[in-house]
């Protein structure tokens, strides 16, 4: 068989979201099966063919062959709060804790506005005010997706720590590893520990040394990296505590960060595999959502309506194709790419 072959067993999906992320309400994306299982292959509109490939190589080592050895069944999972006003905030804060058991909470900041900053601060001061009243000595983190001039960063970071009353983390507050050096000057007298993201997910040449200068903690995504074996080679490579993250994945995607997760060495704490909890309707009736704030390392498949359409199933299978030739072909291992043409 042929990569065109097993592209037109792909199925789109087009699943509404309780609440706007990445600026959209629907995530898009594709599913297809395996020997080993479904996997998801669902990068964002905007990437390009080449990185697109990265997340095909890590959907065909889930369809197609197996992952490591777990060191740990359970996975401790963090809330992620998408950009709400306060009075959704705090909605959000305490189902996140009473309904699923989670005390890490992350927020997304910055939406770009005018007053943005003072918003964010006072949304952060109400989750740590809520967190207080549920009897919860939480964590808080926030991320920035590289938004932030160093000199910005310095200026909003310590507000956001007041706010917080320290916070665990903050999520790739600049874009480049030269600003990230930068402000980890500005604020060496805050104590405010700097996680990577985008400098480890989008790099094509991965320098450790540089990052483990700028950086503490490594966040590390499973799918979008090439797989779980890549993101531990990335993981081994970069030399510090990770935190496992999702990619908005539905239930099927994020089997393959659970995976991760489990056989990470270097586990830092609550991981952001909770992105069942941000669709209002995912790809299976029992979604993987936290339970007691953990989630258990599993695989799941389809028995709901994807809502995907035939012109969206073309779209899909087209960019699998795509992705294929421009960088997955060269990503896989030699069992996948034997998968993959003999299919």
């Amino acid at each position: 068989m042929s990569i065109e072959k097993l592209a037109a067993t792909a199925q789109s999906f087009a699943l509404p979201l309780r609440s706007r992320f990445r600026s959209t309400d629907i995530r898009y994306g594709a599913i297809f099966e395996g020997p080993s299982g479904w996997a998801e292959f669902a990068p964002f509109p905007e990437y390009s063919d080449h990185i697109a490939g990265r997340w095909l190589a890590g959907a065909l080592e889930q369809a197609c062959d197996s992952w490591p050895q777990v060191l740990r069944h359970e996975i401790p999972i963090n809330a992620i709060i998408p950009i709400l006003d306060i009075d959704q905030t705090i909605a959000a804060v305490t189902r996140a804790v009473t309904e699923f058991g989670m005390t890490t909470i992350k927020l997304k900041v910055d939406d770009g506005q005018p007053n943005s900053h003072d918003r964010d601060v006072a949304r952060v001061a109400c989750v740590r005010k809520t967190l207080h009243e549920l009897g919860i000595n939480g964590r808080i983190r926030i991320d920035i997706n590289g938004a932030w001039t160093p000199q910005d960063a310095a200026h909003r970071l310590r507000d956001l720590d007041d706010a917080a009353v320290g916070l665990d983390y903050v999520e790739q507050p600049c874009s480049s590893v030269h600003e990230l050096a930068q402000l980890r000057e500005l604020i060496s007298d805050a104590h405010i520990k700097i996680a990577v993201d985008e400098s480890i997910r989008l790099s094509d040449e991965l320098d450790g040394n540089a990052l483990r200068e700028v950086a503490d903690i490594a966040i590390i995504k499973s799918l979008p990296i090439g797989g779980v074996r890549a993101a531990l080679d990335v993981a081994e490579r970069v030399g510090l505590p990770v935190v496992v993250s999702g990619s908005l994945d539905t239930s099927i995607g994020l089997a393959s960060g659970l995976a991760l997760a489990g056989s990470v060495p270097a586990l830092y704490g609550a991981c952001g595999l909770g992105t069942g909890l941000l669709f209002a309707q995912d790809v299976t009736e029992n979604p993987l959502v936290p339970s007691n704030g953990l989630l258990s390392v599993q695989r799941s498949a389809p028995d709901l309506p994807l809502h995907g359409t035939p012109d969206l199933d073309d779209e899909w299978q087209h960019r699998i194709i795509r992705a294929w030739h421009a960088s997955a072909i060269h990503l896989v291992t030699s069992s996948v790419r034997e998968a993959v043409e003999s299919w």
